[in-house]
């Protein structure tokens, strides 16, 4: 016998396949941050069925530690370039 209810999982997928489709109401030049969205909130969703009761809220979840992620590398790349840039100046001297 099948599940009576849909897991948090499938609902957040559900989530971000809406997400999907919203997309195309956006214009052309947001539609790809859309589609990113969507993948982001796609990509934890094994992991947070474990944590969440709410799909949404697994969904949102998945989202923002990506962005962490992304917020993390940027900073990595930024003081990567800082130090070269430093580096540099003081060959130069």
């Amino acid at each position: 016998m099948g599940r009576s209810f849909e897991s948090v999982r499938m609902g957040a997928k559900d989530v971000a396949d809406r997400w999907l489709k919203a997309r195309r109401a956006m214009k052309a030049e947001d539609q790809v941050y859309a589609v990113k969205l969507a993948g982001m909130a796609k990509k934890h969703c094994s992991e947070a069925f474990y944590a969440f009761d709410d799909p949404l809220e697994a969904a949102v979840f998945s989202v923002l530690v990506e962005m962490m992620k992304e917020i993390k590398e940027l900073e990595v790349r930024k003081n990567t370039e800082s130090l070269r840039a430093n580096l540099d100046r003081s060959v130069e001297r």
